[in-house]
């Protein structure tokens, strides 16, 4: 069944699945603007997924080929999957924050080998153990050999600039810059009167950076071209306390719920955090890499029930967290050692 939302004021959600994905679906937000309906996201690049999406634009009376712009809060596929289908359908707009939009112009130009030998170098680094990296090594070598099709996103052709007002006609959706699940993640302030006055400063559709009751992954950002040692969880954190001051009546996320207190949600994420990054120094008195240091971080579920895919993302915050230990100075990389250990000062 199409479910679409209607939060008041020109603004509207349809639930679009997300397949195979414990996440379900992708809030995809439809806003009103004097030049025609935008979409903030537009979720998973599938069938099901796509005729989702159109029946829930016909149930707000509205035909895919009249939305005017698309504004994405970030690249990953379940937010900037069917942007290129949209624009297909329509001529609409895509506008996404510059950093995000490098990482899709590089997804379309490099060739798969090039991804799977940079993803197989990380994970010996990591400390990742041989029979780990041989999967990662077979798959490569089914991609190559299959000729499977490269993953394409479509490239968005309007740039969302941190603090300026996008231009919607007829609404103020001002963008703010909330690196940290990826480096180009944006917020979007819909700096108008709450329809239903509820107390605080407008609207926030807050994409994957700040949802009601799980936490965005934090991991390390992916740019075989970049060997910047870049700190994305304390990118994360600096977001969070900016977003808790602007203090918005209501909070529209990309996954689960609206709700409300977005300064309270940011409390407990900042003390999540603070907490995690405990842990992880009691763990490190002993020196371990950052695979190690994964295996002993508390999950969902066990080590050994997590999949192959997901233990790559584990590692990865793994990593994004003890990072910020070392900037924090509160732990250190061990001289000499290969794969890299970490120990607590």
């Amino acid at each position: 069944m199409t479910q679409v939302t209607d939060h008041g004021g020109g603004v509207r959600s349809i639930k679009v699945p997300i397949p195979d994905n414990p996440l379900g679906t992708t809030l995809v937000h439809l806003v009103d603007t004097d030049r025609g309906p935008v979409l903030i996201d537009t979720g998973w690049d599938d069938p099901t997924s796509w005729d989702t999406l159109t029946a829930g634009l016909t149930a707000c009376g509205i035909a895919v080929a009249e939305v005017h712009g698309v504004v994405i809060t970030h690249h990953h596929p379940d937010h900037h999957g069917l942007s290129g289908k949209v624009r297909e359908a329509s001529g609409a707009w895509i506008a996404m924050h510059a950093l995000d939009t490098a990482i899709v112009r590089r997804t379309r130009e490099n060739r798969p080998e090039r991804w799977f030998a940079f993803m197989m170098d990380k994970l010996v680094a990591s400390g990742a153990p041989e029979e780990h990296v041989a999967l990662l090594r077979e798959a490569r070598t089914t991609r190559l050999s299959t000729g499977l099709p490269a993953f394409a996103p479509a490239l968005p052709d309007r740039e969302i600039v941190p603090g300026e007002l996008l231009d919607l006609a007829g609404r103020r959706l001002r963008a703010i810059w909330t690196p940290g699940h990826t480096p180009g993640h944006v917020c979007l302030h819909l700096e108008e009167t709450h329809p239903a006055g509820l107390p605080g400063h407008g609207r926030l559709f807050s994409g994957d950076h700040l949802l009601p009751r799980i936490t965005p992954h934090i991991g390390l950002y992916e740019d075989p071209d970049d060997a910047t040692v870049a700190d994305p969880l304390g990118d994360y954190l600096d977001a969070l306390e900016r977003v808790g001051r602007l203090n918005p009546a209501e909070v529209l996320p990309a996954h689960q719920h609206a709700f409300t207190d977005a300064p309270g949600r940011v409390r407990e994420l900042l003390a999540h955090h603070e907490e995690r990054l405990a842990d992880l120094l009691s763990l490190l008195s002993t020196p371990l890499t950052a695979w190690q240091l994964a295996e002993r971080m508390e999950w969902n579920r066990p080590w050994e029930q997590i999949p192959f895919i997901s233990r790559n993302i584990a590692v990865s915050e793994a990593e994004a967290h003890v990072r910020r230990l070392v900037k924090m100075g509160r732990a250190e990389s061990v001289a000499g050692s290969d794969p890299v250990t970490y120990v607590a000062l």
